[in-house]
């Protein structure tokens, strides 16, 4: 299984990968488990929004794994 998350994922798909996603999302500020956004929203797009890095958010993901 590939565990790797790029930008184009939506937050939804991340949040399923793995438990400690919710805390990386908190770090930066990103509400997403109760956002109706994150179904659909990227994490470009949600990090382009917040004024986050997404390469920097992404690389902190992916650290979970």
């Amino acid at each position: 299984m590939n565990n790797q998350i790029t930008k184009d994922m939506t937050f939804a798909q991340v949040m399923r990968m793995h438990p400690d996603v919710v805390k990386v999302f908190a770090k930066y500020n990103l509400g997403c488990i109760g956002c109706m956004g994150a179904q659909a929203e990227t994490l470009e797009q949600g990090c382009s929004a917040h004024g986050l890095d997404v390469n920097e958010v992404v690389n902190d993901l992916n650290a979970l794994f």
